[in-house]
């Protein structure tokens, strides 16, 4: 078999995006759309004209990945308007700054915080796994493959800086759940791979002054810049795109290693 025969292509595919309403998520919709994809749905919290909006490609589902009903909700969608699922690609995570013992003020690390960021980063990022793998599950197989999850973790999972503990860690459970989750689904001919991002210039680094930004983009040793959302999104097209590459983290980081 040649490789011409066994490269995918984004073109007419159905995606799901969680966090799809901004940042690396909205990167992936605009991407994935330009591309040709038949379809994509994103789910996110809020959209800046309201969820439940809907184009002939895209379709806007306003709720949480860490709800069951919600992210059924936006797979129903999938199947009502593209009719199957071919890739779900998992952006949506929150953090917090926040150290293990502040020894200033004599207060540790707020339990119900680290909990939710945990909730929202790695339970909800498995949550739209488990369930949207069901759908993708259905289609009919070519080239014995049938679709992909693609999930975000973080560089943080690997080099956490001071008052990363609660991201470091829930960024190191998804970095953690790559490989077994390949394995669990590899009969059915569904990859998983996940990305760890490092500095990208999304709206949370955009609210900080810009004489912080330059401080954060000089520390990428090369390309020496805050990376682009479109470059995030460019992989996520050429994980779709080359069914070799499965149960793998990859850092898209410009070599940056975190310091304390």
């Amino acid at each position: 078999m040649t490789t011409a025969t066994t490269i995918q292509s984004v073109k007419g595919i159905v995606a799901l995006v969680t966090g799809g309403a901004s940042g690396l998520g909205r990167g992936v919709v605009e991407r994935l759309i330009a591309q040709g994809a038949k379809g994509v749905v994103a789910l996110d919290l809020k959209f800046p004209n309201g969820g439940g909006s809907s184009a002939d490609n895209l379709v806007a589902v306003t709720g949480s990945v860490t709800s069951e009903e919600d992210v059924n909700r936006a797979l129903a969608e999938c199947e009502k308007k593209f009719g199957r699922l071919d890739a779900v690609v998992s952006c949506a995570g929150i953090g917090i700054a926040k150290r293990a013992y502040d020894f200033r003020r004599k207060i540790p690390h707020p339990l119900d915080e680290f909990k939710r960021v945990v909730e929202v980063n790695t339970v909800g990022t498995f949550n739209v796994t488990r369930l949207a793998v069901g759908l993708i599950g259905r289609n009919e197989p070519v080239n014995t493959l049938r679709g992909v999850v693609i999930n975000t973790a973080s560089v943080a999972a690997f080099d956490g800086q001071i008052g990363q503990v609660a991201y470091s860690a829930s960024k190191g459970g998804v970095v953690g759940m790559t490989l077994p989750i390949a394995r669990d689904l590899a009969t059915q001919g569904i990859r998983c791979v996940t990305i760890a991002p490092g500095l990208f210039d999304t709206p949370l680094l955009g609210s900080l002054p810009e004489t912080v930004r330059k401080n954060l983009a000089s520390t990428v040793p090369c390309p020496s810049r805050l990376g682009n959302i479109d470059e995030y999104a460019h992989l996520v097209q050429s994980i779709i795109e080359n069914p070799m590459l499965n149960g793998e983290v990859i850092r898209l980081d410009g070599a940056l290693r975190m310091q304390p």
